[in-house]
């Protein structure tokens, strides 16, 4: 019997253990979603743009305007202005530090692999790495309500990217 007490008792120790572990995680995770809303990078306007996107999630009030600077089919500059809740303006300065410098091709990849994550679906660690700190969103998936606030900006960039090549083809 008291070997089972100390069993347990260690036992309880490591759930602690863990628990105040996530606990200390999430808060971390907490903490860089609250500091890009505070302080977030790359909202303004662009002086030069050619590719943008509004987009309204009514369930929310967020509002995203995306302005693209591609350049050479690389994201050379990339802006936001908007109001929305904190993760919807996290999200989208996230997604700008994200995709600035990339090709529109990986750009595209890596707004579809954040939609796939919203979802539920299983990427790979080197796609998720890709997001940089966006992929600690994946826990405000636990939140459906939270889903189109967390992915509006990264819709944005994608119909953005996506209309100007829809036109392109239209005009050939």
């Amino acid at each position: 019997t008291r070997r089972k007490t100390r069993s347990d008792s260690r036992i309880r120790k490591q759930r602690s253990s863990l628990t105040l572990g996530l606990s200390k995680l999430n808060g971390l995770y907490r903490e860089v979603i609250l500091d890009h809303a505070d302080h977030p990078h790359n909202k303004g306007e662009l002086t030069t743009t050619t590719n943008a996107m509004t987009l309204h999630n009514p369930t929310c009030g967020d509002t995203i305007n995306l302005q693209v600077e591609v350049e050479d089919n690389k994201i050379k500059n990339i802006a936001y202005t908007g109001d929305g809740c904190t993760i919807s303006q996290a999200s989208a300065s996230m997604m700008t530090d994200a995709v600035k410098g990339k090709t529109t091709e990986e750009a595209l990849a890596m707004a579809k692999t954040f939609s796939d994550m919203a979802i539920g679906k299983e990427h790979s660690e080197a796609d998720l790495d890709q997001l940089g700190d966006a992929r600690i969103l994946t826990s405000i998936m636990e939140f459906p309500a939270r889903i189109k606030c967390a992915t509006l900006s990264w819709w944005a960039l994608q119909r953005a990217l996506l209309k100007d090549s829809e036109e392109e083809e239209n005009n050939e």
